[in-house]
């Protein structure tokens, strides 16, 4: 044979291997990394309302946590793994045991609540600023249910 048909065929084996090597064995993809966050806010501020929304599940028959609850928020580059702790009187006192290990804060507010119950979730929400286990963390802060007439804008 001659050196350029020797030459052709080395290089259709070579191209042939690389493809074969990519199609067949290429192994697991690499997993996505994980974050644990904690979802906090008042009663019926809309936190399993938004957890509902984000797992794609349907928001039919939503009833308020009772204690807490743990979903996996899949996103195509990492998973939130979601603590949503329940906002009544009763629960709010077992918050902190919830914090450690959290690497951020979803606090969600009722935008359209009374002036009263705005207050409430302001202190609440100073005192999650102040806790030692979450003053360090990104806070996101929701304002929910935009869509009501009486919402307030993001700068009240």
């Amino acid at each position: 044979m001659s050196e350029h048909m020797q030459l052709s065929l080395a290089l259709c084996r070579i191209g042939l291997y690389t493809c074969f090597r990519a199609l067949c064995c290429k192994g697991p993809p690499p997993p996505r990394p994980e974050y644990d966050v904690v979802c906090i806010g008042l009663t019926g501020a809309g936190k399993t309302s938004l957890l509902s929304r984000l797992c794609s599940e349907g928001s039919d028959g939503i009833v308020p946590t009772t204690g807490f609850s743990i979903k996996a928020v899949p996103f195509p580059n990492a998973i939130l793994n979601v603590k949503e702790l329940g906002g009544a009187e009763n629960i709010k006192k077992y918050w902190s045991r919830y914090y450690q290990g959290s690497q951020g804060v979803v606090f969600v507010l009722d935008s359209a609540s009374s002036d009263e119950e705005l207050e409430a979730a302001r202190n609440e929400l100073h005192s999650a600023l102040q806790h030692p286990q979450l003053c360090t963390l990104p806070f996101l802060i929701l304002a929910n249910h935009q869509d009501k007439p009486a919402a307030r804008t993001t700068n009240q």
